[in-house]
């Protein structure tokens, strides 16, 4: 049976754990069956409850999951155990140990990052519109570590051969003020006139290796190609939230 976790192939230090989950092994009914996480897509809330009580019981003992209200926006808060509403955010950061930073997806590229001295962990939830804005670069910002010192994991996302955006998209990134060949070779015309495949994977790659990481990992699992494995906005419509997480131990 596929596994319900994916553990991210990275150096990362011993004291720095990390997951993104699947869609399987929870207790959601059709059409969010089995494992999601999101309380905001009309999942029954006892399901959602019960799913992540699942999730907490596979992480260390005494881990405390810190949640997120996602925006699409570049807002980076530091991760705390005790929340009575979660902020509206797209990143958070820690540096104490147990406080589990968490996003939520289900097509959007997560980005899992951590000191290679094993200190600080981020994660990161950069759709096309966060990463343009610069989420990334608020991320490590609040991580105040050289980039040079961090590692990046690409969770599961949309990959290139299905992410078809129209050109507003592409004339976003191409008039912004990290245009370059590079950027401008992630958009492949579409069948559709108008339209292009982005790489979400190589915009982000391109973002964090201009900060200066030079460790950066993942980015080969496509959650529209894999409806048995992971949820899909754009496949589905309605349909459940993967979350991607790490924390210090």
């Amino acid at each position: 049976m596929t596994q319900p976790f994916i553990e991210p192939d990275w150096p990362a230090p011993a004291n720095v754990c990390a997951l993104s989950t699947t869609r399987i092994g929870g207790y959601s009914s059709a059409p969010y069956d089995t494992f999601n996480l999101g309380d905001h897509v009309a999942d029954e809330t006892r399901a959602v409850k019960a799913n992540r009580a699942l999730l907490a019981n596979a992480l260390p003992l005494g881990s405390s999951l810190s949640w997120l209200s996602q925006v699409h926006g570049t807002a980076v808060v530091e991760a705390a155990a005790q929340r009575e509403t979660p902020p509206p955010a797209d990143a958070q950061w820690s540096r104490t140990r147990g406080v589990v930073c968490t996003v939520m997806t289900a097509d959007c590229l997560p980005v899992l990052l951590c000191s290679i001295d094993g200190d600080v962990v981020a994660a990161a939830h950069a759709g096309w519109r966060g990463l343009l804005a610069g989420v990334l670069e608020a991320t490590v910002a609040a991580m105040a570590t050289p980039p040079a010192r961090l590692l990046a994991w690409l969770g599961p996302a949309i990959g290139p051969a299905a992410f078809e955006v129209g050109e507003e998209v592409r004339a976003a990134y191409l008039a912004s003020a990290f245009s370059s060949p590079a950027v401008a070779a992630c958009f492949i015309p579409a069948n559709r006139p108008g339209h292009y495949l982005a790489d979400l994977y190589a915009l982000a790659r391109i973002r964090l290796t201009a900060m200066g990481l030079s460790g950066v990992f993942g980015g080969e699992l496509c959650t529209f190609s894999d409806p048995g494995r992971f949820f899909s906005y754009r496949r589905d419509g309605q349909t459940g939230r993967m979350a991607s997480l790490i924390l210090l131990r």
